[in-house]
């Protein structure tokens, strides 16, 4: 075994949301944040995030602009029975997705017609 660090935090801590552009493909960079914001105006797939860090938690906030715009989803991420959600599609409406990577995939649950 080895010793790992230990942090200890009396209070909060998190890190700021980094908004990512919307279009038909949608790139995160995890070395940006662990949490994302996208105000989704395209038909688009949320691609393979790059710099996935094992034991990290990622948050991608995803609000529908005008309504009706659908979001797949790279291959790295799992989802409960393999099967990916269907995000909010109301205008306005907001879909949380949360995920746990190991380093190479991220462990995915949606919280979806948030509004």
């Amino acid at each position: 075994t080895r010793d790992l660090p230990i942090v200890e935090i009396t209070g909060q801590a998190w890190t700021g949301i980094q908004a990512l552009t919307s279009g038909t493909t949608v790139a995160t960079d995890c070395n940006l944040s662990n949490c994302f914001s996208l105000s989704l105006a395209h038909n688009a797939t949320l691609s393979n995030p790059t710099n996935l860090k094992a034991g990290a938690t990622y948050v991608w906030i995803v609000t529908q602009t005008a309504g009706s715009n659908t979001l797949a989803f790279g291959s790295v991420f799992k989802w409960p029975g393999g099967t990916a959600p269907t995000i909010a599609s109301g205008a306005g409406q907001v879909s949380i997705i949360t995920g746990v990577s190991n380093g190479t995939n991220v462990y995915a649950a949606a919280q979806t017609n948030l509004s």
